[in-house]
């Protein structure tokens, strides 16, 4: 079975700082690999080089058995991603916003309006169809942006802390999209420092420390915070 994601040798450095150190990673079709680590970990670059935004120094990436370099535009549609800050246009509809965003994953033109429409049910953003971007609040915007990744039904989705800025509603929401799509078949890469939410979605947590993959957790650890802080602070003392 060809993983939807895999990258080896990966290393990224800003000026001394390793931020990305030799990394390993595969996510795999019908599979949630949950990534946590502290603020500073390394977490967001990792998903920008695994996505193309950031070259690696060196190492090698693939999505579903393709190197990155060579990965054709109708395999680029079948990806759906939210890195940090969801883009949106401000003087765009949300519904607008979600129209163009099928237009650019390729989806066929007669079914983008039900493609919008879905979204929009899925996240529940009816009440701000036909509101611009710029007049939603934080969490509201959160909810475009995660429409906009997810609305194509893609085969590998990477989404660096999906659930930040949303209200318990919206976490629920969110949950279940990720869910319903890994039982679709996708591959899932998602970042969080909320451990309680990772166990409730993971098939499996690596966690990351100072740029480097340092260990993984079992989702069903009845106290995976303390884990997770184990396996840091036991790194941490390692590097002493």
């Amino acid at each position: 079975m060809t993983a939807r994601l895999a990258a080896h040798g990966l290393c990224r450095r800003f000026g001394p700082t390793h931020a990305v150190e030799d990394v390993g990673l595969v996510v795999d079709p019908g599979q949630v690999h949950a990534l946590v680590g502290l603020n500073g970990a390394g977490k967001t670059t990792l998903m920008r080089l695994l996505l193309g935004m950031l070259r690696p120094d060196h190492g090698g990436i693939s999505i579903g058995g393709v190197a990155l370099g060579g990965l054709p535009a109708e395999r680029w549609a079948r990806v759906g991603h939210l890195i940090e800050t969801p883009f949106a246009y401000p003087e765009l509809s949300v519904r607008a916003n979600l129209t163009m965003a099928a237009q650019l994953r390729l989806v066929d033109r007669h079914q983008i309006p039900a493609t919008v429409d879905q979204a929009i049910s899925e996240l529940e953003l009816g009440a701000y169809a036909h509101v611009l971007s710029r007049r939603l609040s934080q969490g509201n915007r959160q909810r475009l942006g995660l429409a906009a990744a997810l609305q194509h039904h893609p085969e590998l989705i990477v989404l660096d802390e999906p659930s930040s800025s949303l209200d318990p509603a919206g976490v629920i929401l969110l949950r279940e999209a990720i869910l319903r799509r890994r039982d679709a078949g996708a591959g899932i890469l998602v970042s969080s420092h909320h451990l309680d939410e990772v166990a409730r979605i993971a098939d499996r947590i690596t966690v990351m420390n100072h740029g480097r993959l340092i260990g993984t957790l079992d989702p069903r650890t009845p106290d995976l915070e303390r884990a997770f802080f184990h396996a840091v602070h036991a790194d941490d003392e390692g590097r002493r």
